[in-house]
């Protein structure tokens, strides 16, 4: 029984790294909120917070780990970007996953969701700054890059404007959607589980 269970669990899993791998593909420019262009939303953290809230923080990485793996074998970036997203999204996981862990409710949800935001916000910046940006300055000079940020937001006038002005708050608004999406749709998803995992039921998000 454990064993088929365990086999439900996997399948699951998989489906949420699936999912996650397509919603890679649909990405959206935060242009018009003086995002960078090259600086793109997609919600594949969804599946990934998902994952983490049901099955623990292990089961979120793995995810994250499938779904990069997939598209790094189309990478535009040489598997730059998709490291970048694999420490981003392994961050959230296991600071979302480590704190409902101990407080499973929706007010340790909450909390859980806004620490792994601020861990995004945190780590995507060093991302940016020690992956992103030398890979794109391999293409075009580091003035240039400034430049065309410069053009998106006045306020981004060197690397470090960059930085602060272009890739925190990216990384928070990311973070923010992906918690509140996670939110709309968790509760239905666990409920629609419980049934399949009778002896291993996911977290659902209690009202109080």
């Amino acid at each position: 029984m454990k064993r088929k269970m365990s086999t439900r669990k996997m399948v699951y899993i998989g489906l949420l790294a699936a999912v996650a791998t397509a919603l890679m593909y649909l990405e959206l420019p935060l242009t018009f909120l003086f995002m960078p262009p090259f600086l793109k939303l997609d919600i594949s953290g969804v599946p990934t917070l998902i994952g983490t809230f049901m099955f623990g923080p292990a089961a979120g990485i793995f995810i994250t780990l499938v779904k990069d793996l997939i598209h790094f074998l189309s990478s535009q970036t040489g598997g730059v970007g998709e490291l970048s997203d694999f420490l981003i999204y392994a961050t959230f996981s296991l600071a979302a996953g480590f704190i409902y862990r101990f407080h499973k409710s929706k007010k340790g949800a909450l909390i859980a969701c806004l620490a792994g935001t601020a861990a995004v916000t945190i780590v995507g910046a060093l991302t940016n700054l020690f992956l992103i940006i030398p890979f794109y300055s391999k293409i075009m000079p580091i003035d240039a890059i400034v430049s065309a940020c410069n053009a998106v937001n006045p306020m981004i006038d060197s690397i470090n404007g960059y930085i602060l002005f272009g890739a925190m708050p990216f990384n928070l608004i990311k973070g923010l959607i992906i918690s509140g999406l996670t939110f709309l749709v968790y509760k239905k998803l666990s409920q629609l589980m419980k049934g399949s995992l009778p002896q291993e039921k996911p977290q659902a998000l209690p009202k109080a």
